[in-house]
């Protein structure tokens, strides 16, 4: 590899870069060394760090480096290659980093006792704060690149970070009996159960944790409709009171029962009603209809309009209701003559008592004995 006498790293414009491995691995006395703000430059040798360098312009000499100097007994009469590996690092904090759940968590709602879908997403900033850690941890996965950036880091990351975010979440939801619709109050809370759980692991290679929060903790749209639909029917039950929506849900089950295509049984099992119930409230609208009182009338005398039992005068004419029980009909015009008449004053037609030869009393029009059966003309 070529001898290069000024070494150096101007970084990316992304700023995403954690490590970047320098490609050369020849050094020679006096080279150059610049390393940049926000930058440290590390030298490394059979994978333990030798000497490190804060942002800054240097020549490499026996002063600048000696750990690495005994380390190699880099010659120094001359410009004689000695082997060293250096690696920048970015110590410059990361804020946007995000995250988010692949797959829901699912857990019972306490206050509502549906399943539900729940997922989170959020923020992270990172910082490298530990470049031992670092390099020994990430030394081994240079081989095949010569940057690690911080979308590499989340993604080695991800599954402890989502299974710890997961865990929090729902044992706060679980002991602290919050419903999802209330969990975004807890937001900020939850974020530094998280974080506290969280920053340990990122520790372990290196980097700190500035800061971690939780963005949203939501769950789909169907989830959402069940959890509605309760609180429609206890806004109902709470303004209609306890007897009259629980009538109203038994008519809505019988509503039911009319469209269902397993029949009542069928309508029950949909609405959640047992047998039990459904034969309850069978009976107790079965008995308030039986108990309802008999609405049958009495016509008018005069014109024959039908009017209630109650009634003094007629509806339809107005004239008085009382002598209709000294009225009958006429069994061939149905007009309302007076009892006991023996011709109609409205078709003329004789009326006269007739009887069956077995002793029944027959009406004037009757062609056969309705008890007998026998013809009238034969009686």
């Amino acid at each position: 590899m070529a001898i290069i006498d000024v070494i150096k790293f101007n970084g990316l414009a992304s700023r995403d870069w954690i490590v970047y491995k320098h490609p050369t691995d020849k050094l020679v006395k006096g080279s150059q060394l610049i390393v940049g703000e926000g930058q440290n430059a590390v030298f490394v040798k059979g994978g333990k760090i030798c000497d490190s360098f804060t942002p800054g312009t240097y020549s490499l000499n026996a002063s600048n480096l000696p750990i690495l100097q005994s380390v190699v007994n880099i010659p120094f009469g001359g410009k004689t290659p000695f082997p060293a590996e250096i690696y920048f690092i970015n110590f410059t904090t990361k804020l946007d980093l995000a995250w988010g759940t692949s797959d829901p968590i699912q857990l019972i709602d306490p206050k509502y006792q549906i399943r539900l879908n729940i997922r989170a997403f959020g923020q992270a900033g990172l910082k490298v704060q530990n470049s031992q850690f670092l390099i020994s941890e990430l030394v081994g996965s240079l081989a095949s690149a010569d940057i690690v950036n911080y979308t590499k880091v989340m993604d080695w990351f991800k599954g402890i970070l989502i299974s710890k975010a997961k865990s929090v979440i729902a044992n706060v939801i679980i002991t602290e009996k919050i419903s999802a619709l209330d969990i975004s109050a807890k937001l900020e809370e939850i974020s530094v159960k998280v974080s506290e759980v969280i920053a340990p692991e990122f520790g372990k290679f290196g980097f700190t944790m500035v800061n971690f929060f939780i963005k949203s903790i939501n769950f789909p749209p169907e989830d959402f409709e069940a959890i509605n639909k309760i609180l429609e029917d206890k806004a109902a039950f709470e303004l209609m009171g306890d007897s009259r929506y629980t009538t109203m849900r038994s008519f809505d089950v019988y509503e039911g029962a009319a469209t269902n295509q397993n029949g009542v049984a069928g309508a029950f099992a949909a609405g959640g009603l047992g047998v039990g119930a459904g034969m309850a409230i069978g009976s107790s609208i079965g008995g308030g209809l039986m108990a309802m009182p008999s609405t049958a009338g009495v016509n008018c005398a005069s014109c024959n309009a039908s009017n209630t039992a109650d009634a003094k005068f007629c509806k339809s004419c107005g004239k008085p209701l009382s002598d209709s029980s000294s009225k009958m009909s006429c069994p061939f015009c149905q007009a309302m003559i007076p009892a006991g008449s023996k011709f109609c004053n409205e078709c003329g037609k004789k009326i006269e008592t007739k009887t069956c030869s077995c002793g029944s009393e027959l009406s004037p029009n009757s062609k056969f004995c309705n008890n007998c059966g026998k013809k009238v003309e034969e009686a």
